[in-house]
């Protein structure tokens, strides 16, 4: 190792003028001698600093991290990792950057060791060493005072950065987001009361309390919020729409704003849509192997029009956005028209619904029509014009996936005839309609065994019949899955193919009763039945099946 890196370890305060952050191994990179990781690396190696590729398993104390800012080991990539008899073993993604060791040293004073890691390593250490704890945002709020109350007009850019500057509100309102993300929540809702102002999170599709701040903070929170959001904060008495983009350490994470006038003041809603926390695969969403492969066939056809049903929040874009990611090549053209756009997808032209200056999705498709799409995604077909262009569009040679509020599958050909379709273009367009429910899975870690009533077996059409394992499983409620005894969601189905039989229904009687019991006859499993088979897995309880089935009749 070089004489001044050794000197400057041991905390000898005579040491050469540090070079500037990144100095040399930037400057050769520019010149495209050679990559930054890989120079550093070497670097290192002649050095003589060890190399660590994994900081997964080597961590410090909470405690210790909150003597040093988050934004100085994020700007400066380095982050101390252990200690060994004294010393802080700290890895550097740039050999170089000696002074922000020696900082270090003064901040902590105790003496430093420098190990190397590259970049996008040390990156995922920072994010996941300083993630907020569980409980953080009660706890604040038992602590705030009077006169720390703000009305946030600081700009935040990372919901990690604890800014000493930053309002007490701030830091409340930022420990909310951080919080919902943590717990895998979709929505946050603010919602004022009588006393105070009430803050829950959707998880798993399921809306849970989760603070109540008191009615002091009502105000300047909704403020922040719409700041954040560039809404006008002076406008109290007309429902407004916004949109903020927000960084968790390295993830980058939108939220749809939407607030409304209330009687005790205005109520907003934080739609979450994190990137990182998509699942998009046709194999990973729960389909059972006969649906998929069934599916996969559906969307492999060159023309016709495959729905996707549910009510809102049951998974539909996802498998949509699922079904065109393995249609998706080279030789392929695929367009969207979606209200709005929630993730971007890698090779795919997106075109998002903007009604202000009239680009409807009746609008957006006649002009997808002219680029020469072999595919096209409708984010949803709400009117006679839409399913009209759609049906048109498919009987010229093209595949649209599109999705539509049904209850199940055979409801779908029911609801285009209200629309105003006729008959026979859909038995002509038709060719696949998959009907879909989210379930809540039981939580693993308290999962337990219990014998369940007849009633429970009538339910799902289980009475007589030996159950599986011999018993159903519940949750009994643990800090994981937050006392809910469920963790995660998984996906039940029932895929209604167009075939001659249903062709000929459609065109006979669109009745969805009629279609229903014919598509049963014909080997179509139902919602119900799928999710039976969940509840004798122990996948899910008979409480949630029944809880995203009911009102649908069976066959």
């Amino acid at each position: 190792m070089l004489p001044f890196l050794v000197n400057m370890m041991e905390g000898d305060k005579k040491t050469p003028e540090p070079s500037k952050p990144g100095s040399l191994s930037d400057a050769v990179a520019r010149q495209s001698l050679w990559g930054g990781d890989d120079l550093n690396e070497s670097l290192a190696l002649q050095f003589g600093m060890p190399i660590y590729r994994d900081l997964s398993q080597l961590r410090l104390s909470r405690e210790f991290y909150k003597k040093i800012p988050y934004n100085f080991v994020k700007k400066h990539l380095v982050l101390p990792i252990q200690e060994e008899n004294g010393t802080i073993l700290t890895a550097v993604a740039d050999p170089l950057h000696l002074d922000a060791l020696e900082e270090l040293r003064l901040m902590l004073d105790q003496p430093i060791k420098a190990v190397y890691s590259p970049k996008e390593v040390i990156l995922e250490a920072i994010h996941d060493s300083y993630e907020r704890e569980l409980g953080a945002a009660s706890q604040l709020m038992a602590d705030l005072t009077d006169e720390g109350k703000g009305d946030g007009e600081i700009e935040v850019y990372d919901l990690l950065d604890d800014n000493l500057t930053q309002a007490p509100i701030i830091k409340l309102l930022n420990l909310i987001l951080t919080e919902a993300i943590q717990q895998g929540a979709s929505d946050i809702h603010f919602e004022p009361l009588e006393n105070n102002l009430r803050v829950r999170y959707r998880i798993d599709g399921v809306l849970q309390n989760r603070h109540s701040p008191s009615q002091e903070f009502q105000s300047p929170l909704l403020t922040r919020i719409k700041v954040m959001a560039k809404l006008d904060i002076a406008e109290h008495r007309l429902p407004q729409d916004g949109r903020i983009k927000l960084r968790m350490g390295r993830r980058e994470i939108d939220f749809r704003v939407s607030t409304v006038p209330v009687s005790g003041g205005e109520r907003i809603v934080l739609r979450i849509l994190d990137k990182g926390n998509v699942i998009l695969g046709l194999d990973k969403i729960g389909m059972p192997s006969k649906i998929y492969n069934d599916f996969r066939q559906l969307i492999s056809l060159p023309e016709g029009v495959v729905l996707v049903t549910g009510p809102t929040g049951s998974g539909k874009t996802t498998t949509l956005y699922s079904a065109i990611c393995e249609l998706y090549n080279d030789e392929t053209n695929i367009m969207t028209i979606e209200d709005p756009v929630e993730y971007n997808l890698k090779g795919i032209a997106q075109i998002g619904v903007h009604h202000k200056i009239n680009l409807s999705f009746a609008t957006g498709l006649r002009h997808i029509l002219r680029q020469d799409p072999d595919i096209i995604m409708i984010g949803e077909i709400r009117d006679v014009e839409t399913a009209e262009i759609a049906i048109q569009a498919s009987l010229t040679g093209h595949l649209v996936l599109s999705t539509l509020h049904t209850n199940d599958a055979p409801s779908a050909v029911t609801r285009m005839v209200d629309m105003g379709i006729e008959p026979y273009l859909l038995s002509s367009s038709l060719v696949g309609i998959l009907a879909q429910r989210l379930v809540r899975r039981i939580c693993s870690d308290c999962k337990q065994p219990y014998k369940p009533s007849e009633r429970e077996l009538q339910s799902l059409g289980l009475e007589g019949k030996p159950l599986l394992h011999g018993h159903l499983f519940h949750g009994a409620g643990c800090s994981a899955c937050f006392g809910s005894g469920y963790r995660g969601r998984n996906g039940i189905y029932e895929l209604m193919s167009v075939n001659n039989e249903i062709k000929k229904q459609i065109v006979k009687s669109p009745d969805a009763v009629q279609l229903r019991h014919l598509a049963i006859e014909q080997g179509m499993r139902s919602l119900l039945q799928h999710g039976s088979e969940l509840v004798q897995e122990g996948v899910t309880t008979v409480a949630e099946v029944l809880r995203v089935t009911r009102g649908i009749e069976e066959g």
